[in-house]
């Protein structure tokens, strides 16, 4: 079912829309819409348009928070006030330690950088400052990819004015040093950029060997890490020390930052005379939770609030919250994959709850498989809560009770008696049952188009439309003369068929001018030519009576799909030689497990593919907005 909603219209002064929210608003699950959408047209109302005070102060405690235990609570409580004051405080206090931190950090970085820059050259046993006493050579660090180091080595091998010294390599790259006169450094460095050398800038001034330079800077780097760490046990002892205030005011802030997000659905009135401001919020609340509100604010003399109950004359559509037993919650999400019923529309997860699992059980009846996925079903459902899993489990419900009728445990069909009927000895009468079953159910999805245009005030829908009344008695009088025919008794006279069929028929075809008639809009027929609505008429109408037979038909798979299930599990059997009297019981387990996850998959989707397309495009729309608490739209 859908909760019953009420919008609340809030009002109070300006000020006082943090206590507000903190005491009574944040106890609710409360869905927001934008003032300003219903009041833009006032010209003395404007969006609340206000700077977060707590938001430096929240960040602020943010950061002294690593220094804490953020996985302990506290009972302390403070105002907005005080947390700004004990955040500012200690963080003044650790204002000369963070510099010191923040400091060593950038040294640790640009150490790290260096110490990477350095790294590939540390196989040159030279020391660097020697290189830059050179004169008449040049010299160039840098990398080069190993398929062109090996055309290189040709190159250097045949040419007297230049050397490449190898310093380092890995699978991708080499890296070394190249040397050329400085005569001949423009034709050289040419040759070396066609072979793509990247050149790499070695720090100026590094003095001893590269390998001697690296240890060197791997010590002071430990010394860096070592007065990092003596620094943050220091910040963590002056934090510690004023623990339980911080995670007071850090808990504090945050809520009200929380809370100042509301700003942005709510409007502002300007300054009366007496200098005060106004907020107006609106919002949707559950029915009992609004009452419950009404009766706490009551004494409270600076918050107004106005209930409206939902009705055609609202600026806002009231949200789709549903409200069903635990047994029927997982199967809220094949109706939430479709589209969430409207606040007027029925609520459709018990039907589909029943129908779809129903079908499953028809299509996939064993008595074994069947307890298999009720089992897994339920478990996974109460350990991972996983909706899907729980509608596994429910249908596999019926799939032991049809096992039972079938007379199917685990593929043996002579194990248990059949109750009822084995679907391959009645090939026939199982694709006609199915037949049948779904011209039942179409009948019964009209019903429910019938219920929801009654609650959406559509009486040319109720009456007309191919799914309302006209359609009701148009198929089903046709659905009577084929049952009569079926059961070998007599048709109806034929100017009761062409009558009880031909004038609904007339009226659906006609369903838009009758529409306007009765609804009273405007001109009865649209605009345009009367000759080319009429062809359009004859058009959708041949495309109606096609529907109805189409949609039909298609619930044959419904016993298709139980026949297949046993001649599926017969293949199996065969191959197992059990008529041999020497069955092999790994085939038959992995045939088992193959046949219920593979027919298992197939059969979830085709009866979905029935639910969507057969019954649920005639009869629900799935337009509904959902209804979102404000506290899940913070945490989306």
């Amino acid at each position: 079912m859908i909760e019953k909603m009420k919008l609340l219209h809030i009002t109070g002064p300006k000020n006082d829309i943090d206590r507000v929210v903190k005491l009574y608003l944040n106890q609710y699950d409360i869905h927001f819409e934008n003032a300003m959408t219903s009041l833009n047209n006032l010209k003395n109302v404007r969006p609340f348009v206000e700077t977060n005070l707590y938001k430096d102060a929240a960040q602020k405690g943010e950061e002294l928070k690593q220094y804490l235990e953020v996985s302990r609570k506290t009972d302390l409580e403070v105002t907005a006030q005080q947390a700004q004051e004990i955040i500012f405080a200690v963080h003044e206090q650790l204002a000369d330690v963070v510099r010191q931190q923040e400091r060593v950090q950038k040294e640790l970085r640009e150490l790290k950088e260096w110490m990477v820059e350095i790294a590939p050259f540390i196989g040159l046993d030279f020391e660097l400052c020697k290189l830059r006493d050179f004169h008449f050579i040049d010299y160039q660090f840098g990398k080069i990819k190993v398929e062109y180091y090996h055309k290189l080595e040709q190159y250097v091998y045949h040419n007297p004015y230049t050397l490449f010294y190898e310093c380092n390599n890995d699978s991708e790259y080499v890296w070394g040093v190249y040397f050329a006169p400085h005569t001949h450094l423009v034709e050289i460095e040419a040759v070396y950029d066609s072979f793509h050398f990247e050149a790499i800038q070695v720090p100026d001034d590094l003095e001893d060997t590269p390998r001697q330079a690296f240890e060197q800077a791997r010590k002071l780097l430990q010394n860096h890490q070592q007065k990092l760490e003596s620094l943050k046990m220091q910040a963590i002892e002056v934090a510690r020390g004023k623990e339980q205030e911080i995670l007071a005011a850090c808990e504090c802030l945050e809520s009200y930052c929380d809370n100042f997000e509301i700003r942005k659905y709510a409007a502002c009135t300007s300054a009366r005379e007496d200098g005060v401001e106004y907020y107006i919020l609106y919002g949707w609340m559950a029915r009992q939770d609004a009452d419950k509100l009404q009766r706490e604010i009551a004494m409270d003399e600076n918050i107004n609030c106005v209930e409206e109950e939902p009705g055609d004359d609202l600026g806002s559509r009231p949200p789709t919250r549903l409200k069903n037993p635990k047994i029927l919650k997982p199967f809220e999400m094949f109706v939430e994959m479709y589209g969430l019923p409207g606040y007027n529309e029925m609520d459709p997860t018990l039907f589909i709850a029943l129908t779809y699992t129903f079908m499953f059980g028809v299509m996939f009846g064993d008595v074994g498989q069947g307890a298999c996925l009720l089992a897994g079903g339920i478990l996974l459902y109460k350990i991972k809560n996983i909706r899907l899993a729980g509608i596994v489990g429910v249908a596999g419900v019926w799939s032991v009770i049809f096992g039972f009728l079938y007379g199917s445990f685990f593929g043996f069909e002579e194990v248990i008696p059949a109750l009822w009927m084995k679907p391959m000895d009645n090939i026939m009468t199982t694709l006609m049952l199915a037949i049948g079953f779904g011209g039942v159910l179409i009948l019964v999805a009209m019903v429910l188009n019938m219920v929801n245009a009654v609650r959406a005030k559509e009486y040319g829908r109720l009456l007309f439309h191919q799914s309302g009344l006209a359609g009701l008695i148009c198929y089903g009088f046709v659905f009577l003369c084929v049952l009569l025919f079926a059961a070998g008794y007599g048709l109806p006279a034929t100017i009761l068929i062409g009558t009880a069929v031909g004038v609904p028929l007339i009226a659906i075809l006609l369903k838009e001018p009758l529409s306007h008639l009765i609804e009273r809009k405007g001109s009865i027929f649209p605009e345009g030519s009367k000759v080319m609505f009429f062809v359009e008429a004859l058009v959708e109408g041949f495309d109606v009576v096609l529907s109805y037979a189409t949609n039909t038909i298609s619930f044959v798979r419904v016993g298709a799909f139980a026949l297949s299930h046993a001649g599926m599990m017969g293949v199996v059997m065969t191959l197992a030689g059990l008529e041999k009297g020497n069955p092999n019981w790994m085939i038959i387990i992995l045939g088992n497990a193959l046949v219920a996850g593979l027919e298992g998959l197939v059969v979830g989707i085709q009866v979905l593919r029935l639910e969507y397309y057969e019954m649920f495009s005639r009869f629900y729309t799935g337009d509904g907005k959902p209804f979102i608490p404000f506290r899940k739209q913070e945490e989306s």
